[in-house]
């Protein structure tokens, strides 16, 4: 590969040395959520204007073929690709990583322990316990130096906040090395509270709250996913200090545009 290669391998990972820049900044920066696999969405979505996009393999029927696609588009399409696991797994951490992710959002992260296996599968040694495999991450082969480089400084990981246990060991977890934000998981963490959905609970704002305040202590991100394409959630977000935010998902764009339209029109 030449030098004009090597110069947009280096110019895509300079993208998410920005993202993590922002991240270990606190400065905002919005993302998306992609469940559907048609990389026409990811390319839609990518061209938008999201900092990254996140593809889910916990709550969709993605496999780990249509990641791959995806992940490409949205790296060639200028955006940041990251990975929602579906289990805090070293195997597919290394598989999505190798096929060009820049990071992981890690499911039903309870414990330090959790997310510290997180950051090691993601790195190589002797950082973390990686295998090495050469694939598209990595230019295949042609830039591993590169890679090997960027990945110690520039791989990303978010560990999702999405059960009480979760909230009752935060310090420990948000102060694993490597750990660079979180994200809360409201309907599975009020679910483990016995409160599913209960939003508006007293039991759960005090979790939120102290989510936050332990966060803050730490310096550490705060993300949140607001579900709706609304732009005053998206506006009640930032201004509660979340700087990490996925706004809505490609379903729920979907969803809500169309129905918008059609209900203008009955009405």
């Amino acid at each position: 590969m030449g030098s004009s290669n090597k110069r947009e391998f280096q110019q895509r990972k300079a993208k998410t040395l920005s993202v993590k820049k922002s991240l270990n900044e606190s400065k905002l920066t919005v993302g998306s959520w992609i469940t559907l696999a048609h990389p026409a969405i990811a390319e839609i979505m990518a061209s938008a204007g999201f900092d990254w996009l996140v593809v889910d393999l916990e709550h969709s029927v993605i496999t780990i073929r249509e990641a791959e696609e995806l992940i490409r588009v949205i790296d060639l399409a200028n955006s940041v690709p990251l990975v929602r696991l579906s289990s805090n797994d070293a195997t597919q951490i290394k598989r999505v990583m190798d096929a060009g992710a820049s990071g992981i959002i890690v499911p039903m992260v309870k414990t330090a322990e959790d997310a510290l296996r997180a950051v090691e599968s993601i790195k190589y040694p002797t950082e973390g316990v990686r295998g090495v495999g050469l694939a598209r991450a990595q230019g295949y082969g042609v830039f591993f130096q590169e890679y090997l480089e960027w990945q110690k400084h520039g791989s990303i990981v978010i560990v999702q906040i999405e059960h009480i246990e979760a909230v009752n060991n935060l310090e420990e977890i948000l102060s694993i090395g490597g750990v660079d934000g979180y994200i809360i998981g409201p309907y599975d963490l009020s679910g483990s509270m016995g409160i599913p959905g209960q939003f508006e609970h007293p039991d759960f704002l005090r979790a939120m709250e102290r989510i936050k305040e332990v966060a803050g202590s730490l310096n550490v991100t705060g993300g949140i996913h607001v579900i709706e394409p609304e732009v005053a959630q998206l506006s009640s977000r930032i201004e509660e200090g979340y700087a990490f935010i996925a706004y809505s998902l490609d379903v729920r764009i979907l969803d809500n545009n169309c129905r918008q339209a059609l209900n203008f029109i009955k009405d």
